[in-house]
C-alpha cells in the first residue's frame, strides 16, 4: 500500500482515472473469503489525509466513532476478544499468524517469524 509521498505521486498519476481504480492501483485492496477483492476506500482515504498532513483526532477510535479503551474483558465463554480496530491499528491482516506467550498473569502475541521484543516472561 501506498503512503505519504509516493501516495500523493499516483493520485496525481491517475487524476483522469475511476476512484476504484485509483484504490486498486495504490495498493488499498483486500481479498474476500470468495477470492474476490474488497477495496478499502477507508484505509486510502486515512491514508490520503495522513499524506496530505490533515490529523483526524488524537486516540483511535474503534467502531461507531467510540475511542479505544486498550481494555479487553474475558468472555463469559472463556474467550478474549481483541477486535477489528486494534487488528486496523496495525495493519493486521487475516492470516496473519502470531505465537501465544504466556508469562505470569500476561499473554503476550508475537508475530510469527518476529522477535519477542523484551525477550522476558
Amino acid at each position: 500500500m501506498l503512503t505519504g509521498p509516493d501516495l500523493l505521486a499516483k493520485v496525481k498519476e491517475f487524476s483522469d482515472g475511476s476512484k476504484s481504480e485509483l484504490v486498486k492501483a495504490c495498493g488499498y485492496v483486500s481479498s474476500k473469503k470468495d477470492g474476490s477483492d474488497r477495496l478499502n476506500f477507508t484505509a486510502f482515504y486515512e491514508a490520503l489525509l495522513e499524506a496530505k498532513g490533515v490529523e483526524i483526532g488524537s486516540g483511535a477510535v474503534g467502531k461507531g466513532g467510540r475511542k479505544l479503551s486498550y481494555i479487553a474483558t474475558v468472555q463469559g465463554n472463556g474467550n478474549l476478544l481483541i477486535g477489528k480496530a486494534y487488528t486496523a491499528l496495525l495493519n493486521l491482516q487475516p492470516g496473519d499468524e502470531f505465537e501465544i506467550k504466556l508469562g505470569r498473569k500476561q499473554i503476550r502475541l508475537v508475530p510469527v517469524g518476529g522477535s519477542d521484543e523484551d525477550g522476558e516472561d
